[in-house]
């Protein structure tokens, strides 16, 4: 038999010890708690979320019940690497493109959080890893206790619901969701037009501590200054014609939960003060009353718009914009997501017809990736939708989405057209002649240069040219004639 060999690792956490070794030198290293300091393992054990324990090599010392549920099944993971076991690289995750907070906490001394993406007996998934360096009682670094939380509400395959994505734009967004999805700090969620602020909303609410109270959305957009006051903080009976009942506002339905202002930058002016007393003290007043009320909301708010512009211009309160901004989220545009378009096709697929296996066509979807996109998801959602109606299968070819394609070149066509007609008509868009002869106004100037211009370089008939620019031939023979061009 082989010489006896001991290899010990000695890890102190409040006094607590751990060591391995092994019986002989050819055999398997074996994991186990030194005598007398089982309080360790127990400890761990008793956690409800996956917790482990890592020597300065990667290596797992102990893991508890729920580790091994999520990551190891019947499998042996003491001894293995935490970057083999999660992400099944050969080498640290900083070694392979990865951010590591085992080498992050090495640097700075400190607890570490990061979101990484693992691969679990439930297949891959977004986890949050917090990660706390042990020092010995000389101040040497003996290892590392990590805490692992699944997200729930964000997903790498085709879902019903919640967010999707494994681009590296996506994965930078959602750790800035996940770290202030727990705390109630005013969110501003900016972003273009269909970037999906109302879904990232939605999820700061389901992640934070105040899942289990009411998520109320606002569309400051649709209330007039004089419905906003109103629907924001009530009323009482009598406060105007048709108040003949007392209500309660979005504010007070809101309360302990989460109001979402989506489109922040419509909010009037004279509105904006009220806001800013509630984010301040919490008090407000029902329309028609004297009487203080209190709220405790979180606030998330949403726009496309850009609210730093509006303040220098005296569009928007400035006190209210820090107010708002405390963490700000940029959502990025679909055209930064080119990764995440099969992902997000095949679960736009899913909500839109659940009871059908629908997909897209190879061809189809390489299609799709070379479009802009300017109205981002929701643009990718009308059209997936108009290629359902036009496609007669369950494999939706290139043909259908071609055609969904035209359909929307048509509708802006005609936009277009009827926004040069209408241009057309109005009085403004003809030259006003000054006392020296000079046109007055820049815009005029282009109306007419753009039409000599299209006139010089145009070598169809007038018929085709009016059709071109969305008018009738009479009303281009008219217009030209004004302008002494006919």
């Amino acid at each position: 038999m082989a010489d006896s060999i001991c290899h010990t690792v000695i890890i102190h956490a409040n006094s607590w010890t751990v060591m391995t070794f092994t019986a002989s030198s050819d055999a398997e290293p074996q994991w186990v708690l030194s005598p007398g300091r089982a309080e360790l393992a127990s400890f761990l054990e008793g956690l409800p979320e996956p917790h482990i324990l890592c020597d300065p090599d990667y290596r797992i010392v102990a893991a508890n019940q729920a580790y091994r549920h999520l990551y190891g099944g019947e499998g042996e993971l003491t001894g293995r690497t935490c970057y083999e076991v999660s992400h099944h690289f050969d080498r640290p995750c900083d070694q392979a493109g990865e951010s590591c907070p085992m080498a992050r906490a090495r640097q700075s001394g400190q607890r570490e959080r990061i979101l990484h993406l693992h691969h679990t007996s439930c297949g891959q998934s977004y986890v949050n890893i917090e990660l706390t360096p042990l020092l010995s009682p000389s101040g040497e670094l003996t290892g590392y206790i990590e805490k692992m939380e699944t997200v729930q509400h964000a997903h790498l395959q085709p879902q019903a619901q919640g967010l999707i994505g494994r681009s590296p734009a996506f994965r930078q967004m959602l750790a800035l969701v996940t770290r202030v999805a727990p705390t109630d700090s005013a969110v501003m969620l900016l972003g273009e037009t269909g970037t999906g602020k109302d879904l990232v909303a939605q999820t700061l609410h389901a992640s934070s501590q105040r899942a289990a109270k009411p998520f109320v959305p606002v569309d400051c957009s649709s209330l007039t200054e004089t419905l906003f006051e109103s629907e924001l903080f009530g009323h009482e009976r009598g406060a105007f014609t048709d108040a003949h009942r007392a209500k309660a506002g979005l504010v007070e339905t809101a309360h302990e939960g989460t109001l979402f202002l989506d489109e922040v930058g419509d909010i009037p002016l004279t509105m904006q003060v009220k806001l800013l007393r509630l984010l301040e003290s919490g008090v407000y007043r029902r329309v028609g009353s004297t009487e203080q009320r209190q709220a405790n909301v979180r606030i998330v708010s949403a726009t496309h718009r850009d609210l730093s512009t509006m303040v220098r211009e005296g569009r928007f309160r400035e006190d209210l914009y820090h107010r708002l901004c405390t963490f700000p989220i940029r959502l990025p545009p679909l055209r930064a997501r080119a990764e995440d378009l099969p992902l997000l096709v095949d679960s736009l697929l899913r909500r839109l017809v659940p009871q059908r296996r629908i997909k897209l066509s190879p061809q189809a979807l390489e299609l799709l990736g070379h479009q802009p996109f300017h109205g981002n998801v929701r643009e990718l959602r009308n059209l997936l939708e108009r290629a359902i109606v036009l496609s007669d299968s369950a494999l939706i070819g290139v043909e259908a989405v071609e055609w969904a394609l035209q359909l929307d070149r048509d509708l802006q066509k005609d936009s277009q057209g009827r926004a040069r007609e209408t241009a057309l008509h109005e009085p403004s868009s003809l030259p006003q002649v000054t006392g020296d002869g000079a046109l007055r106004g820049s815009w005029q100037r282009l109306r007419i240069e753009e039409l000599r211009e299209r006139l010089q370089s145009w070598h169809g008939t007038r018929t085709e040219l009016a059709l071109e620019l969305g008018i009738s031939e009479r009303t281009l023979y008219r217009k030209l004639k004004a302008l002494g061009m006919a």
